[in-house]
């Protein structure tokens, strides 16, 4: 059987066919066009679908990842950067739409399905898959199954507070992990520092800044404290890492070591890989779910 994998993005949709080895079919790829509104969204997928399961001509499973949260219970989308979208039950719309079942997860849990089952984590049991970009999220995969906990929050470390006196979260917390180390947070800091609008490129080609030093040495702090509680916890056999920071090769050496400094008895061994399926986790992940 055929696995029909959807990434609803803001800016676009992508979707793919894996046939029943993981490879990957056929892809396609448009625009969301999200000023149009959720029913022509909703249109836009249920056409891709129908597209993509006329090639293979086969029965096939259906995923899709958004980059948002919903209560799993409703299936009703509480937040995500496709304004549209809130409030509505994507998955029970276009079930109807489909006469299909679907799945639906968050880009974050897609992201760690993909490369613990094809990618970095494909050699481990437990994976912790862990997205830093515009935002820091993560998902948990055991044994090749999705852990999304009762509520389907399971991961979110991004939004576990490290500083009650820090700043306020757009998830209405205080002092969240993801207020530290996602990339708009980072060049905040570096603009608090510096005074200077700085993209993150940039800042990390700026090693020779008096203020670099003091920037880095406060984004590995809260790097590490952020994920040696997320091993307390969880104590994975690894930590994947994804979204445009994965780039950023001194986390996997110098931010390790950090790491491992803070584990609980300072035992813990735990990898901190780079991802291996780059901008194709997301869509791969959600073929995965099913």
């Amino acid at each position: 059987m055929n696995r029909i994998g959807i990434d609803l993005g803001g800016t676009k949709i992508e979707g793919i066919v894996l046939d029943d080895q993981n490879v990957i079919v056929t892809r396609k790829r448009i625009d969301t066009q999200k000023q149009k509104g959720y029913n022509f969204i909703l249109d836009s997928l249920a056409s891709m679908i129908d597209e993509l399961s006329s090639i293979t001509k086969d029965e096939s499973k259906i995923g899709i990842g958004i980059n948002g949260t919903f209560i799993k219970d409703t299936g009703i989308i509480t937040h995500t950067s496709t304004e549209c979208l809130i409030g509505k039950s994507l998955k029970n719309d276009l079930e109807q739409k489909l006469g299909q079942e679907i799945s639906l997860e968050n880009d974050a849990n897609c992201f760690a399905m993909a490369e613990a089952i094809l990618g970095s984590g494909k050699d481990y049991n437990s994976v912790f898959g862990v997205i830093m970009g515009t935002g820091v999220g993560a998902g948990i995969v055991i044994n090749g199954k999705l852990f999304s906990g009762k509520s389907g929050l399971a991961g979110e470390w991004g939004h576990h507070s490290i500083d009650p006196d820090g700043k306020k979260c757009y998830c209405g917390n205080v002092g969240c992990v993801d207020t530290f180390i996602s990339g708009p947070s980072l060049e905040n800091r570096w603009y608090e520092l510096t005074n200077e609008h700085t993209q993150l490129k940039s800042i990390l080609n700026d090693t020779s800044n008096i203020h670099f030093k003091q920037w880095k040495s406060e984004f590995l702090d809260k790097f590490s404290i952020g994920l040696s509680n997320a091993i307390n916890i969880v104590d994975p056999d690894v930590i994947v890492i994804g979204g445009g920071l994965s780039n950023i090769l001194f986390l996997y050496d110098e931010g390790k070591k950090e790491v491992h400094k803070k584990i609980v008895g300072h035992n813990a061994d735990t990898p901190i890989l780079q991802n291996q399926l780059g901008d194709s986790s997301g869509v791969i992940g959600a073929a995965l779910l099913n």
